[in-house]
């Protein structure tokens, strides 16, 4: 007979992390650990700054959502909710113009859940606020596992935007080709170990963080001209790029893929890149295109990770 051990919750956070500052913000900064919270909200979280100055005060972690423009801030609580910290949060979102609102608590007061709940009722779309909370288990003597429950989150957060009538027949079938598009990758257990789900949009193109702030991966569907291409992009690190062109044998050997690489001096960015005929309109040729894709993001993404440390 099979021995089962039980698993128990830890209630008191602070035996793991003793201090909020000192011990939990600088743990969950780290790319593992703040992996786990972007796993549990959706989102590509890139850590830019721990204890970001907001005017005589300081946010827990001041954030980015990867290959997007939109802010994050993340307020930390090792307690219950108060109306302390609800105030916090609202003053560093303000003060940072953020996008997205993310406080992170032990336990979630039933009227913070409905302060939560009104926000993102009552503000503008763009803007989202979560409230989560951190669970800890072990099991017998084992080390402790995290997890993130969220509480609460914006309304649409998770499910597939509805069709908008405002839309013209372009933009659906760029909506429709993403979502089409994650919902087939996904289901490739290497591809979904090295890359998040994104809430997909009527933009022509699609963001992937590989890990780094300094560069991601972009899938771009070119309607005009019946294509589509992944891309490492690399917004405004010349020094990076030189580095990787450094290494371009390496590299275009690793990813035994045809990469071409371009310099934009005008636009301070640079990018390396790989593209194929692909009929968009045709639906039934989908499937192909994106088992393409998905090759080509992981194969790029392993070729180039080991030259961004």
């Amino acid at each position: 007979m099979v021995n089962l051990s039980r698993l128990e919750e830890i209630k008191d956070l602070r035996t793991v992390w003793p201090h909020e500052a000192l011990d939990f913000t600088p743990w969950l900064s780290k790319d593992d650990n703040i992996a786990l919270l972007a796993d549990a909200v959706g989102l590509d979280i890139t850590v830019d700054e721990i204890e970001s100055s907001v005017g005589d005060f300081n946010v827990d972690i001041f954030a980015s959502e990867t290959g997007t423009d939109r802010k994050i801030i993340i307020e930390n609580q090792l307690e219950d909710t108060n109306h302390d910290h609800l105030g916090k949060l609202i003053t560093y979102a303000s003060g940072k113009s953020a996008d997205v609102i993310i406080w992170v608590v032990k336990h979630a007061r039933e009227e913070h859940k409905a302060a939560i709940e009104w926000l993102n009722n009552y503000t503008d779309e763009k803007i989202g606020f979560f409230l989560c909370e951190i669970k800890l288990y072990r099991i017998g003597t084992s080390e402790p596992a995290v997890k993130f429950e969220v509480i609460e989150k914006p309304n649409d957060w998770t499910k597939e935007v509805k069709k908008n009538e405002s839309a013209n027949g372009t933009q659906q079938q760029r909506y429709d080709y993403w979502v089409a598009f994650q919902d087939h990758v996904f289901q490739n257990a290497q591809f979904a170990k090295e890359f998040k789900r994104r809430k997909p949009s009527t933009n022509h193109w699609m963001n992937y963080s590989i890990g780094s702030s300094d560069c991601y991966i972009s899938v771009t569907q070119l309607v005009n001209r019946n294509g589509i291409n992944v891309c490492l992009y690399i917004p405004n690190n010349m020094e990076l790029y030189e580095s990787f062109l450094a290494n371009r044998e390496s590299i275009n050997k690793a990813a035994d893929i045809p990469l071409s690489w371009y310099e934009l001096p005008e636009r301070k960015a640079s990018k390396i890149i790989i593209e194929r005929p692909a009929e968009l309109s045709d639906q039934s040729k989908w499937k192909e295109q994106f088992d393409w894709l998905a090759d080509v993001m992981v194969k790029i993404k392993k070729a180039f990770k080991k030259y961004l440390s």
